[in-house]
């Protein structure tokens, strides 16, 4: 067993922020469908209440683990403790260097461990949650409570960044893989260092934004992905012609601006070792997500990516994680064991733009139907579309 790189605290709380809309999630529905765009939201939430509505209660001299995500729709948020640092210990199931922090940005769908210790004046003080990147700048805030605590802190709330796109890739940048608590994982090699086995495809993701038949859209290499009447894993299992083409979708961005629907379906062979380039020509921060996968984030600019490119991974200490930022006219580049077979959807997580087409399935195959490679269906599956009346396995 891996031991854990800090001695167990002495409370473990979730700390879930995102933004908040106070329409309900089908009239939302609707003005996507009405090709109307979501607009700004109407405010933030920590652990599902507004301003103050939520306590974290700590004792003097103890230390905490937070689990921050941004399980928001469509914002990147910055967080902070009024009086207190962070120490970042662990993003999305890898242990970090610890690194100490007076903010944190969190993109959408991401996820850190920090430890903070209660080394302060007894009083309430404020946790600070801020929008990023955007026109209008909105916050709202939870209350870390002193044991004995005397009233609110006297101190002023901590400001945080606002639209500084250099000190967010910079932090970003900052966050290192801890080599010593971070066990290597099994691959057809065995185990490796992920800086150190060749890459044998590189895939090149381009979003876009576009109007289709009158609508907004979102795509990928110029694709809108359009779900199918029938799960593309069940297609793909009971063979059904006609729900999805493997190749739907290119290695590479298509040039220009334009988009068209489909159902959009990339091939790959079981147990490549692929390098993946998230680029961004668009003016917003993107958030990318790979269902099925952990990655290692080996490289991230400004600009347009080139092989040259490649000189500035970083290819001894690069995090693992299963969601990426890209920054406004950028790029993001991770390498990937394709060591998972099955049909693993590859999307944006910001909500509107997902729901408008930008994704698609990444199909990792082997004609090997050995359950040491894949388990095989459950028994329990629900079986619909074109697959329905099929039978699982024999009970």
């Amino acid at each position: 067993m891996i031991p854990v790189p800090f001695p167990p605290p002495a409370a473990d709380y979730p700390l879930l922020i995102g933004d908040w809309y106070k329409a309900n999630h089908t009239d939302l529905k609707y003005m996507l469908d009405s090709g109307k765009a979501l607009g700004f939201p109407d405010g933030l939430l920590i652990n599902g209440r507004s301003w103050d509505g939520y306590t974290f209660n700590v004792q003097q001299g103890r230390t905490y683990r937070f689990r921050i995500s941004n399980v928001g729709l469509s914002t990147s948020l910055n967080i902070r403790f009024q009086g207190h640092t962070m120490k970042l210990v662990e993003v999305e199931g890898s242990h970090t260097m610890q690194t100490t922090y007076s903010s944190l940005d969190v993109h959408l769908g991401q996820s850190y461990s920090v430890l903070l210790t209660a080394d302060q004046p007894a009083y309430d003080y404020a946790v600070v949650v801020s929008t990023r990147f955007t026109s209008k700048i909105i916050s709202t805030t939870a209350v870390l409570r002193y044991s004995g605590s005397t009233g609110k802190s006297p101190a002023a709330l901590p400001g945080g960044p606002t639209i500084q796109i250099d000190w967010s890739l910079n932090q970003a940048r900052s966050i290192r893989w801890n080599l010593t608590a971070s066990g290597p994982r099994p691959n057809p090699q065995g185990s490796y260092h992920y800086g150190m086995v060749t890459t044998t495809r590189t895939i090149r993701l381009a979003s876009s934004s576009a109007t289709v038949n009158g609508k907004q859209r979102y795509a990928v290499n110029g694709v809108s992905h359009v779900n199918p009447d029938t799960p593309l894993k069940i297609a793909d299992y009971y063979k059904i012609a006609g729900v999805f083409s493997v190749g739907t979708i290119s290695d590479s961005p298509s040039g220009g601006g334009s988009a068209y629907l489909q159902t959009a379906v990339m091939g790959a062979s079981y147990r490549d070792y692929v390098e993946i380039v998230f680029e961004n020509p668009e003016s917003e921060v993107q958030s990318w997500h790979i269902d099925g996968y952990a990655f290692w984030v080996v490289g991230m600019d400004g600009g347009k990516w080139s092989s040259a490119s490649r000189q500035g991974y970083n290819l001894r200490d690069a995090v693992s994680r299963y969601t990426v930022q890209v920054y406004p006219n950028s790029w993001t580049a991770i390498y990937m064991p394709l060591d998972n077979v099955g049909m693993w959807n590859v999307r944006s997580e910001n909500w509107a733009r997902q729901y408008l087409g930008q994704q698609f399935y990444l199909r990792v195959w082997t004609s090997s139907t050995s359950w040491r490679d894949e388990y095989p269906i459950p028994k329990n599956a629900l079986l619909c579309g074109r697959a329905a009346g099929r039978r699982t396995r024999p009970l």
